[in-house]
């Protein structure tokens, strides 16, 4: 019997790390439901968690120590055990903070070249595992390039019409009030959302239905 077709809408932040563990096992869960013959579209909601970033960036170990105190920025830069159930290796002590605006349009270029689910996993491993900047221009271009997402040339009209595009959904997004991300809506039926949103089998039982 043939596989229903399942649309699910993700609403996360690429600097956020469940985010990334949420992503990681929901992609897992995609891929066995497209070998079993079904059909996933994945479509990416932008979210900030801290609009007010600078795109200037700043060692994560900084932010955690200024929002969290110094033994609780101490305590996740050692920690090496998140992610690795996953097979992800996380290094929360190269990671650097910053705003994620130019990240989320890359994102959407990417998912209008049907390379989404390419670009949104190379974006969540650059910044946990790579210690790379999100906000850097040359960064972005360069991870665009392995990805193969063509971009515009720096100054084209056509990325000022996608920054006032991103602009409003991410407001149309943070109106809607979701208690945590991030969040996977499947068509018009379920929603896991936060840190504890699913296991893969979780992820998988909701595809299929």
């Amino acid at each position: 019997m043939r596989r229903p077709r399942r649309r699910v809408e993700i609403v996360a932040d690429l600097v956020c790390v469940h985010g990334y563990l949420g992503f990681t096992r929901f992609l897992r869960a995609a891929r066995r439901y497209r070998d079993g013959g079904g059909e996933v579209v994945t479509v990416f909601r932008p979210y900030q968690l801290r609009p007010d970033a600078s795109a200037a960036g700043e060692p994560l170990f900084e932010e955690h120590k200024r929002d969290r105190g110094e033994a609780f920025a101490r305590a996740v830069a050692a920690d090496t055990s998140i992610g690795a159930a996953d097979g992800l290796e996380l290094n929360f002590g190269r990671a650097v903070f910053t705003n994620t605006f130019d990240a989320h349009l890359l994102l959407s270029r990417a998912s209008a070249q049907g390379k989404g689910e390419r670009m949104a996993e190379r974006l969540f491993r650059a910044y946990f595992t790579d210690g790379l900047h999100l906000a850097d221009t040359e960064t972005l271009r360069r991870l665009a390039g392995e990805v193969g997402v063509a971009l515009g040339d720096p100054g084209d009209p056509g990325d000022e019409r996608g920054r006032e595009r991103l602009r409003a959904e991410l407001d149309r997004v943070r109106r809607l009030g979701l208690p945590s991300v991030p969040a996977f809506r499947f068509d018009d039926g379920p929603v896991l959302m936060g840190e504890d949103a699913a296991s893969e089998e979780r992820f998988h039982a909701a595809l299929e239905g």
